[in-house]
């Protein structure tokens, strides 16, 4: 079966005068290679490529492969605006159309918006800004589990912390004082579902907490103190920041770590660094 707006595996299925066609061997449908500089393929050859309606109604097809596809929300460029609407740079040979009727507000040339990827009435692929409509909230009974890992696209600071849409179909947040590295708006990053809410609102981690981390971490201290002559500068003093940057942990892993180690009398903790014993 070939799915409009999305990537396809389909294989080369007949070649004349009018161009390239593709097919899924299943679904009867034949789609037109459109590539800017199309090469020469082998009949039945297999491509992966996307599949999308042109303005002409046309089913065709490329192997460039577009930063976003339908169901999906993206943070995107506004690189014009004309009668029909605003168009988006969104990594193809042509610009994504945000019809006036999907923008809850006006939209500026060169500005960034985060935007939602559907298929008009005639199957054609265009852009909404409306995730109100588009993005809950609330999840379904069991329709996340805690501890499932995601995938997180970074959108704004709140009182709380940092929100996140989930899966391209939820809202949940990254608390502040659990976040150690920088996220840039619009940044996509795998996650995970850290607490269910009695509401069924979900609060997100970026790292999963407790001794799932540790064994693998003492390793690397062990490794890292060898390297370094036998002591680091960084210790259960230091700040969250500092271990951070250098291991990629929160301090309550850290922390766990080097108590595992120094139980089994390998390092010793003193209060501005740790040394093998």
């Amino acid at each position: 079966m070939i799915t409009i707006g999305k990537t396809n595996t389909l294989h080369v299925s007949k070649q004349n005068s009018s161009g390239i066609y593709l097919s899924d061997k299943g679904s009867g449908k034949h789609v037109l290679l459109v590539d800017e500089r199309p090469k020469k393929y082998e009949l039945d050859e297999m491509l992966r490529v996307f599949v999308f309606v042109d303005g002409e109604g046309h089913l065709c097809a490329t192997t460039r492969i577009p930063w976003a596809q339908v169901n999906e929300i993206a943070y995107l460029r506004v690189v014009s605006v004309n009668y029909y609407g605003a168009f988006l740079d969104w990594g193809m040979q042509k610009n994504l159309l945000l019809p006036y009727s999907e923008q809850h507000h006006e939209l500026d040339v060169g500005d960034f918006y985060f935007v939602k990827l559907l298929l008009d009435e005639k199957e054609r692929l265009i852009a909404s800004t409306k995730l109100t409509a588009h993005v809950s909230d609330e999840m379904q009974q069991n329709e996340f589990t805690v501890g499932q890992k995601v995938n997180l696209l970074i959108t704004d600071q709140t009182p709380l912390g940092i929100k996140a849409i989930v899966n391209h179909t939820h809202w949940g947040v990254l608390y502040e004082n659990e976040v150690f590295e920088t996220l840039q708006r619009g940044q996509r990053i795998e996650g995970l579902i850290k607490h269910i809410r009695e509401d069924l609102r979900l609060d997100l981690a970026l790292h999963e907490a407790g001794y799932g981390k540790v064994a693998p971490l003492t390793e690397r201290i062990l490794t890292m103190l060898h390297e370094n002559g036998g002591a680091m500068t960084v210790s259960d003093k230091s700040p969250p920041e500092t271990i951070y940057a250098l291991f990629g942990v929160s301090k309550k892993v850290f922390k766990q770590a080097i108590g595992a180690l120094y139980k089994q009398k390998q390092i010793v903790i003193e209060p501005t660094r740790i040394r093998l014993a």
